[in-house]
């Protein structure tokens, strides 16, 4: 046996779901370009879900169905109350907050497709809740309640904002939470199979696959993207902080893809948000930033923008506090995490591999005192 850094390159799993072949990201076939204009979030979850587009009757159920389970208990609340609010990281919160909806849902170790459907629903519906919850209460607001009305982009922000938001907000919100959706086999959706190969249930995958999601190499890259374009400051200091970056080797986060040669197919999308967004608000300079960013690191590195460089500029733009950056994400991959669950039960086998051992060999044991 030889081992396989990072995996790179191993089959490790038979999925309908989604696909990238030859930097084409599809979801259940259906283009991400075509998908990201076209359709609404909650389309794409049933999509994920069932592999097929709802029909009118079924998106409508769907909706209802989120809408009616968005509620969290009041013990999340209290438990965020409880947290030292002003070091604990929104993922680490989120993390443990998912896990303990597990303690309140009475079907969690109910393993039948049903069951483990009603749990998908009951926690894509809470999660955007648990998420909006914990920022209103760290900076010391009320929690605000759902509009059973609203769809669910709109009603993430208006919960995080507790102010309605424009349709332009509503539109690049809903792209956003379609893009990030589901991306074959990530490091997060490989865990959350993972853990649920032991057929443990919903939530513990779940919240195994949102401590993977936590690291700056997966979803909290957006995060540090905001950082950085916060230290730069200017588009005039652009250039020497790029080039001291590159010429001490240094990382610069949303840039590249192990899975992509040419692109990432869902940042054009999130640069045209950006572009439109950061006017909108006053905050041109931002995008300005970010492409002039782009364009040295694609000519001196050949490395283009992923998904995370365009969409840090985008959430700034919807008020979105940047280290909530990645809560969002998992929020919006939530759905594929729980398609990956439902399909990885449906068809279940132990994920169990092998290691290759370069240790000492054949040892033997000495007394402690010859030591």
């Amino acid at each position: 046996m030889t081992a396989t850094r990072g995996l790179e390159g191993i089959v490790a799993a038979e999925t309908k779901i989604s696909s990238i072949i030859d930097d084409t990201l599809t979801y259940v076939g259906y283009g991400i370009d075509d998908l990201t204009n076209n359709a609404t979030f909650e389309e794409v979850i049933y999509l994920l879900w069932h592999t097929r587009l709802p029909k009118e009757a079924e998106l409508a159920e769907l909706k209802q169905q989120l809408a009616d389970n968005m509620e969290i208990p009041a013990a999340i609340i209290d438990l965020f109350k409880a947290m030292p609010l002003d070091s604990v990281h929104p993922m680490a919160a989120l993390r443990t907050a998912v896990s303990m909806l597990g303690t309140f849902d009475n079907e969690a170790d109910v393993m039948e497709s049903e069951a483990n459907y009603r749990k998908a629903i009951r926690l894509q519906a809470k999660i955007a809740s648990v998420v909006t919850a914990f920022a209103r209460i760290r900076q010391g607001k009320e929690v605000v309640a759902p509009k059973p009305e609203l769809g669910y982009a709109a009603n993430f922000l208006y919960m995080l904002k507790g102010t309605e938001p424009a349709e332009i907000e509503i539109e690049a919100f809903n792209k956003a939470l379609v893009l990030h959706a589901d991306h074959e086999l990530n490091a997060s959706t490989f865990t959350a199979r993972v853990c649920v190969a032991t057929l443990t249930d919903l939530y513990s995958g779940v919240t195994a696959a949102i401590g993977a999601l936590k690291g700056p190499l997966h979803g909290g890259a957006n995060e540090q993207v905001m950082k950085m374009l916060s230290e730069i400051g200017s588009v005039d200091n652009v250039e020497a902080w790029v080039q001291n970056k590159l010429d001490n080797k240094e990382k610069i986060m949303g840039f590249g893809h192990r899975v992509y040669r040419k692109g990432d197919p869902r940042a054009p999308h999130l640069r045209a948000m950006s572009e439109k967004l950061t006017k909108l608000t006053g905050k041109p300079e931002l995008y300005d930033m970010s492409v002039k960013i782009h364009d040295m690191i694609v000519e001196q590195k050949k490395l283009p923008a992923n998904v995370d460089f365009f969409s840090a500029s985008v959430y700034d733009s919807l008020g979105i506090e940047h280290d909530l950056f990645t809560p969002v994400f998992a929020v919006s991959r939530t759905s594929g995490w729980v398609a990956h669950i439902l399909e990885q039960y449906a068809n279940n086998r132990l994920i169990r591999p092998r290691a290759e051992y370069v240790g000492p060999d054949m040892q033997k044991y000495v007394p402690i005192n010859e030591r």
